[in-house]
């Protein structure tokens, strides 16, 4: 059986995600970040969660070299930081006032909930790559959640 894969994408958009952006430094101190929906727990013991990134992704290399990495659940009133880290390029930490996080990640000023990670796993996920992170640090701000639901975001349980 054949699956058309904008009927599967349609599909996929019927369940209602949070919204994360997840950084990184190189060795260099090149900072990285990109926009994800794709994040869960794995494991409460140890404490473990995953996120997968596009292989065509413009820093996909980066992450796949990267030692440690911050996921930072967004709220709903952060969706400018989610618009900011979903294009492709450019200098996406301009003007933001990070502080540095384990291993010299990036920790945005803004956030619900940020989980700072070691690299635990990468696995092959078609046209992406899962990776699994061992959560090291967590802080929580527990603020009302962003949402992205059938290809737009949603500011509690209404369209924005």
């Amino acid at each position: 059986m054949s699956i058309d894969s904008s009927e599967f994408r349609r599909a996929l958009g019927c369940f209602p995600t949070g919204v994360a952006v997840v950084t990184t430094a190189n060795e260099h101190g090149v900072q990285a970040g990109i926009t994800i929906s794709s994040f869960s727990s794995v494991s409460l013991d140890p404490p473990l969660v995953l996120w997968s990134i596009a292989r065509d992704a413009v820093s996909y290399e980066q992450y796949m070299n990267a030692r440690y990495f911050a996921v930072h659940v967004l709220s709903a009133r952060d969706k400018h930081i989610s618009d900011r880290f979903s294009q492709r390029g450019g200098d996406k930490f301009r003007g933001l006032d990070c502080r540095p996080g384990i291993g010299n990640v990036p920790i945005l000023p803004e956030f619900s909930a940020c989980f700072e990670c070691e690299t635990e796993h990468r696995y092959d996920g078609g046209d992406h790559k899962i990776i699994v992170g061992r959560v090291l640090r967590l802080e929580v701000h527990d603020k009302a959640p962003l949402i992205f639901h059938r290809g737009q975001f949603l500011e509690n349980g209404d369209k924005t």
